[in-house]
């Protein structure tokens, strides 16, 4: 056995995964997770993604029905990954999972089309996107998320090479506990990557964490996502990354402070989640420090202005080195972290 990546065109040498992008979607049915529209603004819900519209759009992204229906802008997103190839970009993670509608096929004609690699994942969204898996057993998500890894997903026998994202509400569902067993399992007999969705509370992660153990999963290959949004004490997030998995930082480009998915938050801008990576650097994790966009919606492509899939190396990248983060650990952000959490046995 040897140490590879496993991508949608197959195994590749993890030294050869350059820059990588830990948590994306490139396409995406988000349409299961609308959100209510306010009455004032009923005739928006169904507009189109365009300047006029986007003034509303920015601030209610999951109002709006052909916002959350990305798996439309195939070629916008092939551009993208073009554009992201050429300033850079090397490699990008797909977490799109059952739920929210993957495309696996489409995924490797990306890799095909553009040179980047790209990583597909398996298993299962939060539960209210998937209501006719509520009864499905740990055993039947492990058989479902070992034939994606192993033999090929869809069908087809295009693989996937990491689980996630798997999806968590809060409170916690019974299906979501079972998938994060399920997961678990899973890469504890595989020895391969997990990204989980939290849910939207500080005590979620903690409480994932618990789980994923407690079934035998190895918190060395997992990613925790949405840090931004979840975490926001310095001392809490300290005590969480203490706990060994890695912290993803993965809204970049989303500056809008309101949070429709949950009003009680502030969303932190770029320059804030640049200083919580900074602090995190600074309490010694900067090994367990992975970062992405978490592009799922059309207005955030650069077709509809929004910052893209290359917002990071173009933008945040040189901010955050004009902040006094070294170079080195840049590296260890961006290629090194990505590699040694995506490396399995194979």
């Amino acid at each position: 056995m040897t140490e590879k990546v496993q991508t949608v065109l197959g195994p590749v040498d993890p030294d050869t995964l350059g820059i990588t992008l830990t948590h994306e979607h490139l396409s995406i049915n988000f349409l299961p997770l609308q959100l209510p529209i306010n009455p004032k603004f009923k005739y928006l819900e169904e507009a189109p993604v365009a300047l006029d519209t986007l003034w509303y759009i920015r601030q209610y992204p999951y109002s709006n029905l052909q916002n959350l229906s990305l798996q439309t802008e195939n070629a916008a997103v092939v551009e993208e990954m073009d554009f992201y190839k050429k300033n850079g970009g090397g490699t990008v993670v797909e977490n799109t999972t059952f739920g929210i509608q993957r495309d696996i096929k489409f995924y490797k004609n990306i890799a095909k089309e553009t040179g980047v690699n790209v990583v597909a994942g398996t298993g299962f969204y939060v539960e209210s996107s998937r209501p006719e898996t509520l009864k499905m057993t740990s055993e039947e998500m492990d058989e479902a998320m070992k034939t994606d890894l192993l033999h090929g997903a869809d069908g087809g026998d295009i693989k996937c090479g990491i689980i996630g994202e798997i999806g968590c509400s809060w409170p916690l569902g019974k299906s979501e506990r079972i998938s994060i067993q399920a997961a678990a399992n899973v890469q504890s007999e595989l020895g391969c990557p997990v990204n989980i969705h939290p849910g939207r509370d500080s005590k979620a992660p903690f409480e994932i964490i618990r789980v994923y153990q407690e079934a035998g999963g190895d918190v060395n290959k997992l990613v925790m996502s949405h840090l931004d949004r979840t975490i926001f004490d310095k001392s809490e997030l300290a005590e969480f990354a203490a706990l060994g998995s890695y912290c993803e930082y993965d809204m970049f480009g989303i500056e809008t402070s309101i949070y429709s998915c949950n009003l009680n938050v502030d969303m932190p801008s770029d320059a804030q989640r640049i200083q919580n990576i900074q602090f995190l650097i600074d309490q010694g994790f900067e090994d367990k420090i992975v970062i992405a966009h978490d592009v799922h919606t059309k207005h955030r492509l650069m077709k509809y202005g929004g910052h893209g899939y290359s917002h990071i190396l173009l933008n945040v990248v040189p901010q955050m080195l004009n902040r006094g983060i070294s170079q080195a650990n840049m590296d260890k952000i961006l290629k090194e972290n990505p590699k040694k959490w995506l490396t399995m046995k194979m």
